[in-house]
């Protein structure tokens, strides 16, 4: 049996305990509309951090959502790849609505990961690429293939947490960090990756496959 779980990040028990507590010292000072808008800050901070349980697909050579939110690219480029030149691109942007916890794409050991300060434009935009905040992990699977997935802050996200460390082994959808208040995630693969989403497509963190390797499949033909 597995043990019951708060579906809630723990990040965000601090934020939510402190102004729930708020509210409740002016609910009992009979300060009404004030701990009413207390109360609600606390219940979107909940919600943002919420932590909801994944099902995560099976099969060899899937790649899946590291966050939810909404692919605005998918192109070759290698700008803050850990992996190598030879690479694509597929971007996810996450507005304040969605969940921030992050999921390793693939299962696999952490090789490097590598933290770069920076500042906090639009994480929508191009500028946001070069010169934002950023936190890159390279993972390795069993089979070699490499992978790196990029959390990137945004204009309301200032803080970039990141649970795994190097040398961490991750399995695929397995939970590593969380961005804090809107932002964005850069996942580089190689290019016997086959890319199964597109511009505009909605994915969700663990759960969404991004891509397929081409020779896996062809192994089992």
């Amino acid at each position: 049996m597995h043990p019951h779980r708060i579906p809630v990040a723990k990040e965000g028990v601090p934020f939510i305990g402190t102004v729930a507590l708020v509210a409740l010292i002016f609910a009992l000072l009979d300060w009404s509309i004030p701990a009413l808008l207390i109360l609600t800050i606390a219940i979107f901070i909940l919600y943002f951090f919420r932590d909801p349980e994944r099902v995560i697909p099976s099969g060899p050579g899937l790649v899946v959502s590291p966050a939810d939110g909404w692919v605005i690219e998918v192109v070759e480029g290698s700008e803050t790849s850990l992996q190598g030149k030879d690479v694509r691109r597929i971007s996810i942007f996450m507005n304040i609505f969605n969940v921030h916890v992050n999921r390793a794409p693939i299962a696999g050991y952490v090789r490097k990961i590598v933290y770069q300060p920076g500042t906090f434009w639009p994480a929508n935009r191009k500028r946001a690429l070069f010169d934002n905040e950023r936190n890159a992990l390279l993972i390795q699977a069993d089979d070699g293939m490499e992978l790196t997935v990029v959390q990137v802050a945004g204009i309301l996200a200032r803080r970039i947490v990141c649970w795994a460390e190097v040398g961490d082994k991750l399995k695929r959808g397995e939970r590593f960090g969380l961005i804090r208040f809107g932002s964005r995630l850069d996942v580089y693969v190689s290019r016997d990756v086959s890319i199964l989403v597109k511009k505009g497509n909605r994915v969700w963190a663990g759960q969404t496959v991004l891509g397929k390797v081409e020779h896996d499949a062809k192994a089992k033909d």
